[in-house]
């Protein structure tokens, strides 16, 4: 059953799923198989999950997985695209891999941005003095020489700023937009300068994207609209943007000087980091795990997208630990230039998808590596009633949620194309609070939340890749 047909009839896949298996009607999967018998055959998949999960969790695995976190992020830094230190952290995770006897280590080659911050400054001259924290945006234009001294105009949408454009003329705009949630909020960052632009500002101070804050100023990516100005960016943080409100609505006369020296070069050479468990059946069908291997130029890039990486380099070494071969092979792949907009997984997208109909399963984790709760998936009907069951082998660590809509812009375009999806679902309430800040580092995450992470991605992907059939599309 299709997703159109299941929107049309104003249910939600998980309550037709629910619905299925109450009256036990779910059709046959790909070869035809009933889903009562695949249902038998995931459940005698018990005892290989428990020894997963009891290595990973309190075996001699326990804690590896953020002991090399620890050791990646210590030694490397933060990895932003096009730096060196991303080259670093590649040459070390392809030594680390090899090393660790996985099959297949390599490198597929991409193109990547190259952005470089460079130094930057904002400073409030009126009503008072006051060095304000910022960090630049992502593929920002520099300040002219000396930088900008401009008067200040506060808005709290898209909306007000179009009210009130005849005042932006020749003004820095501060965005003092209300987090509502990322999805919705990051617009601001993504395309506020570009806003401001058409209105005639010369330059844009966006409230960082987050719901907590310590006057921690949060980077990203923007995207400069074509035909549009380019204006310099930077995000500064939630409570400088709250005091120029409240200046504002007072009737003070902000003035702020801008400065910022960043450069965008061209692209750089990067690679895609690869490593394997080659099925023993069916090496050209693939499950493939997958995290992010840059990150930002600030803090470690523990949490985005460290961990996210170290665990799916972790569930192959917890399988290979175990002796345990799927019939399908099992594909980890660490990422480069995610932050850009998912750019290294686009070229590997377009450099794979001649084989989509071998890709059985792709997941991502780039939500954290907190608590789990279980997956977000999005696939058929059919295959969400298979990955119901596979994760009821998770009940011994209380991780078997499996919720709608499989996220990451690494993997999108697999889902946009019909490969079943999966994404990690954790308890992420603190996330944003860090996100693209000084504050990613190893202090934000924990040994035993990372255990069970590994454990539910190791169980997940073996199981799925060593069914007789394929995840039904």
């Amino acid at each position: 059953m299709q997703g159109l047909q299941i929107k049309q009839c104003g249910l939600s896949s998980l309550t037709l799923l629910a619905t299925f298996l109450h009256c036990n009607c779910l059709p046959h999967s790909t070869g035809g198989k009933p889903f009562p018998e695949t249902a038998k055959e995931i459940a005698s998949y018990a005892n290989v999950a428990k020894s997963i999960i009891d290595l990973a969790v309190y075996g001699k695995a326990q804690n590896r997985s953020y002991e090399r976190l620890a050791d990646f992020t210590d030694t490397i830094g933060n990895r932003v695209s096009g730096s060196k230190n991303l080259d670093l952290a590649i040459k070390y995770m392809f030594s680390a891999l090899r090393k660790d006897g996985l099959e297949n280590v390599h490198l597929e080659p991409v193109k990547i941005p190259h952005w470089v911050r460079g130094e930057e400054s904002a400073v409030m001259l009126q009503p008072r003095n006051h060095t304000m924290a910022i960090l630049g945006l992502g593929s920002s234009v520099a300040t002219p020489q000396g930088g900008i001294e401009a008067e200040v105009l506060v808005v709290e949408s898209f909306e007000e700023l179009k009210k009130r454009q005849k005042e932006a003329i020749g003004k820095i705009v501060v965005y003092n937009q209300p987090f509502v949630s990322y999805g919705e909020t990051v617009q601001y960052r993504e395309f506020g300068a570009s806003k401001a632009a058409e209105v005639g500002a010369v330059a844009t101070l966006i409230r960082s994207i987050t719901p907590f804050s310590i006057n921690s100023p949060h980077t990203g990516w923007q995207d400069y609209q074509e035909g549009v100005q380019k204006i310099p960016t930077a995000c500064i943080t939630v409570e400088d943007a709250m005091m120029m409100a409240r200046m504002a609505k007072r009737g003070q006369r902000i003035v702020v000087r801008l400065t910022m020296n960043a450069q965008t070069f061209p692209d750089a050479d990067s690679f895609n980091t690869v490593a394997e468990i080659i099925g023993s059946e069916h090496p050209e069908q693939v499950v493939l795990l997958s995290g992010h291997l840059d990150s930002w130029d600030v803090g470690q890039g523990a949490m985005d997208d460290g961990g996210g990486a170290l665990i799916s380099w972790e569930a192959l070494s917890l399988l290979k630990d175990l002796g345990l071969r799927p019939r399908r092979t099992l594909r980890t792949v660490l990422w480069s230039a995610e932050e850009q907009g998912g750019v290294g997984a686009q070229q590997y997208f377009q450099l794979h998808k001649v084989n989509i109909s071998n890709f059985n399963l792709v997941m991502e984790s780039d939500q954290g590596t907190f608590t789990p709760l279980g997956l977000q998936f999005t696939g058929s009907v059919q295959a969400q009633a298979v990955m119901a069951e596979v994760m009821k082998l998770l009940k011994p660590i209380n991780t078997t949620t499996l919720e709608e809509h499989g996220e990451g812009i690494d993997i999108e375009m697999w889902m946009d194309a019909g490969v079943p999806g999966a994404s990690l679902h954790v308890a992420d309430s603190r996330y944003f609070w860090f996100h693209h800040t000084n504050g990613d580092t190893m202090s934000v995450q924990s040994p035993i939340e990372m255990n069970l992470c590994s454990a539910l991605w190791a169980v997940v992907a073996y199981v799925v890749a060593d069914l007789e059939e394929m995840l039904p599309r």
